[in-house]
């Protein structure tokens, strides 16, 4: 599946996100959930299945709903596990296989790690019930694969849920944070393979400046990213995320489309193939 987040295309309305990927041949959306997004665990459950059949309508599924949920954050459990719970049905009800989290737990610690394990553990259970994965995003607290694989490995074994029918708990290698925490490709796809639920691809100038560019137009190793997937015949998702909504100043998603779906074709990974 060739994907992208609407984090690309903030405040769209539904059906131009549609023409987005339908005319550019992507075939999944993660879905940013925030207000003023056309999908998010705010509506109701009928507007929700509404979305999954407009996108099942037009060839295309929502890849995830991306939550702003921080699971190693100080802050109450209980809020955090609510939220957890909203998005898992949201993501049932829209037809996603995942709901993105973040780490989020500020300087890297013991104390992060306890939080995040001890809450994805508690989720556990809900997502198998659900069939919808929690997946943790390798950013901000816990950038490096090493570092999120460790939580939801432990995560795991604590809720005592098994991963042979798919990953109730997971990873999103986000390639420009396990860059900028130092792992070579090679490392973090080694890390994360039993835990990939997606691969987010960007570019960006330098490390100090996150401004998008198109892909191959920056500094990261795409190409090493992309050799590294193919070796492993790595067959799932893969989304560009795109960070307009952050930095309004760069080119508009649908310029940045065609080049984007172009690289991941030439690939050759099992999962344009």
């Amino acid at each position: 599946m060739i994907a992208f987040a609407t984090l690309g295309c903030p405040g769209l309305p539904l059906p131009e996100v549609i023409d987005l990927a339908t005319t550019n041949g992507c075939t999944g959306i993660e879905f940013r959930c925030a207000d003023g997004e056309p999908v998010h665990p705010g509506l109701s459950t009928s507007e929700l299945a509404a979305v999954r059949d407009r996108l099942a309508a037009a060839g295309l599924t929502a890849l995830a709903l991306d939550s702003y949920i921080r699971v190693a954050a100080e802050g109450d459990d209980a809020e955090v596990m609510a939220e957890l719970r909203r998005h898992l049905a949201a993501a049932v009800a829209v037809g996603a296989p995942y709901v993105r989290v973040f780490p989020g737990g500020g300087e890297p610690s013991p104390a992060a790690d306890e939080r995040a394990v001890r809450r994805l553990a508690a989720v556990a259970d809900a997502a198998v019930d659900a069939g919808v994965g929690v997946l943790l995003e390798t950013h901000d607290s816990h950038r490096r694969a090493e570092d999120a694989v460790r939580v939801v490995a432990a995560a795991t074994e604590r809720a005592g849920v098994s991963t042979s029918d798919g990953v109730p708990l997971g990873v999103i290698w986000d390639v420009l944070h396990t860059w900028l925490g130092g792992e070579t490709p090679a490392a973090s796809a080694a890390l994360v393979a039993p835990w990939l639920g997606y691969v987010q691809l960007k570019d960006v100038p330098s490390a100090e400046d996150g401004t998008p560019v198109p892909l191959g137009a920056g500094v990261l190793p795409l190409d090493e990213v992309l050799a590294q997937l193919h070796r492993r015949g790595y067959a799932g998702p893969v989304s560009l995320e795109w960070e307009r909504a952050w930095h309004p100043e760069a080119a508009p998603l649908a310029d940045v489309l065609p080049g984007y779906v172009e690289l991941v074709r030439t690939a050759g990974t099992p999962a344009t193939g």
